[in-house]
């Protein structure tokens, strides 16, 4: 079984959170927490966060939209 990676420093995971399927370390969750808004750090964590757990989440949303088609 592959070890899952956390989305954001790509490091493998030992704890955490769990988003929709998708991880965050706790080291990186602590660190989002604290960092201020409007920061470098903070929109490289935004982007991490948006590529790779938002997209599924709309993605999901897309499905239940009567008018999307497969």
């Amino acid at each position: 079984m592959k070890k899952q990676c956390c989305v954001i420093c790509r490091k493998p995971l030992n704890d955490g959170i769990m988003i929709n399927g998708r991880r965050i370390c706790k080291s990186c969750e602590e660190r989002l927490i604290k960092a201020e808004v409007n920061t470098d750090f903070y929109e490289y964590y935004k982007k991490r966060i948006r590529r790779s757990i938002a997209h599924f989440l709309l993605k999901g949303e897309e499905r239940d939209c009567p008018n999307y088609h497969l």
